[in-house]
């Protein structure tokens, strides 16, 4: 499984930026994606994840209201929407997938950053 994000960037506060995730998978099965970001000297922490087939979401409280998570039903591909930006949302943005065919598998992808500052 691979899994691939691009759409970081340079933002003022308020601004939108989009992110988009592909994930390719031989064999694997897709079952979930999610959003994490990390912050310089913090953890990693959830932002968003989408369960496939019943579309389940989960945002964390801080991104509530701001941010929207959709996925492509197409193909394994999500996006990120995020609106009203703050500063203390800089960081960088991971995707992750959600696999399985004989056991389950995690797989996370290289990461994007993004940036907001006046």
């Amino acid at each position: 499984v691979f899994v691939a994000e691009s759409g970081g960037g340079l933002v003022q506060p308020g601004g939108s930026l989009r992110l988009s995730c592909t994930a390719s998978a031989r064999d694997y099965t897709i079952y979930a994606m999610g959003w994490y970001r990390q912050a310089p000297g913090e953890q990693r922490e959830l932002v968003a994840t989408i369960t496939f087939g019943s579309d389940y979401i989960n945002y964390a409280d801080s991104v509530k209201g701001r941010f929207t998570i959709s996925r492509d039903g197409a193909k394994d591909a999500i996006f990120l929407q995020m609106n009203n930006l703050k500063t203390e949302d800089t960081a960088v943005y991971y995707c992750k997938a959600e696999s399985r065919w004989y056991g389950p598998l995690t797989t996370w992808g290289p990461g994007t950053q993004v940036t907001v500052s006046s």
